[in-house]
């Protein structure tokens, strides 16, 4: 990238992620579920997680505990690595924080009511020793949150790392299930494809849209999957609003929830686990559906993670 695409890249980052005006603030098959219940995810380009490969991704997160490898506040101070690494980015109270701490199974980032209270970049090892001397085989990335409470000097330096970063493999963008894409986060979205960063979208809080009123259950995911679905709907074409602006979104939405649990798990947290490893290369590689998968009942179905909905109308075979 030339220096003065950097420096646009820059100000705008500094105009997106840093303003504090901008508020860079906080389908179903009829099976049932064989172990596990959740939230139903939306695939359209990739293949839903099989239940062994969902069991896989918890093991890799359980093996030992996470390590706070490093913080940093600016890019020049991020230490050399040699381990894959994925960011997850998010308006402030978005629940980034509190997904993180599902996600890795311990409370090891700081949750708070109040935004912008994460104030730095910070780095946690994963999945235990790699056997070449770090702690972990993948590195988990906090940023800090864009919106309110957030600090114009952090755009920058977000950007730096998003744009400089050789181990990065993906970044993860959360967004509310309730209060949906916002500016904001859509000026984020245009960034990463302008600067050819990898992304993904996670759908945060869903037990809002399933579980709006009464306790969850299996049959209230049933009965209100349809209004998460729509919402998938919505976003899809957002995020991929073929623009040609550069790459766009990974072709699926995985949904979740940090705090509500059913049959013993976090919704949805399985799932998000399964894609962090994907695209970090310690998975089966994902890859787009072909049409003989079209003709398999197997790519349309039911996880021991709940409901998926794919739609191979709208795959490219190719």
């Amino acid at each position: 990238m030339s220096l003065s695409t950097a420096c646009r890249a820059e100000t705008h980052a500094r105009n997106v992620l840093g303003k504090t005006t901008i508020h860079y603030a906080s389908a179903i098959p009829n099976t049932k579920a064989s172990t596990e219940t959740t939230s139903p995810s939306y695939y359209w380009d990739t293949a839903p997680p099989t239940p062994i490969q969902l069991k896989r991704a918890e093991r890799f997160f359980g093996t030992a505990p996470p390590k706070l490898l490093f913080s940093a506040t600016n890019f020049r101070t991020v230490n050399t690595s040699k381990i894959p690494e994925v960011a997850f980015l998010g308006r402030s109270n978005v629940g980034k924080s509190s997904l993180l701490n599902a996600l890795m199974g311990q409370n090891i980032c700081h949750v708070s009511s109040k935004p912008g209270r994460t104030r730095s970049m910070n780095f946690f090892a994963v999945g235990g020793e790699d056997g070449f001397g770090s702690p972990g085989k993948l590195a988990v990335l906090d940023m800090p949150g864009y919106g309110k409470g957030s600090r114009e000097e952090w755009g920058p330096e977000i950007m730096k790392y998003l744009t400089g970063r050789k181990q990065l493999k993906r970044a993860f963008l959360l967004v509310d299930a309730l209060h949906g894409l916002k500016h904001s986060d859509e000026e984020i979205l245009s960034l990463f494809r302008q600067n050819s960063i990898s992304h993904q979208i996670i759908l945060s809080k869903v037990d809002r849209i399933l579980f709006p009123k009464g306790n969850p259950s299996a049959a209230r995911i049933e009965r209100n999957s349809p209004d998460l679905q729509r919402i998938c709907e919505e976003l899809k074409s957002k995020i991929q609003p073929g623009k040609r602006d550069g790459p766009e979104a990974l072709g699926e939405i995985v949904t979740c929830s940090s705090e509500t649990v059913l049959s013993g798990k976090k919704l949805g947290i399985n799932k998000v686990r399964w894609a962090i490893l994907a695209a970090a290369g310690l998975g089966d590689e994902k890859r787009k559906l072909l049409p003989a998968d079209l003709l398999n009942d197997s790519f349309n179905h039911t996880t021991d993670e709940g409901h998926d909905i794919t739609h191979p109308q709208t795959v490219d075979a190719g």
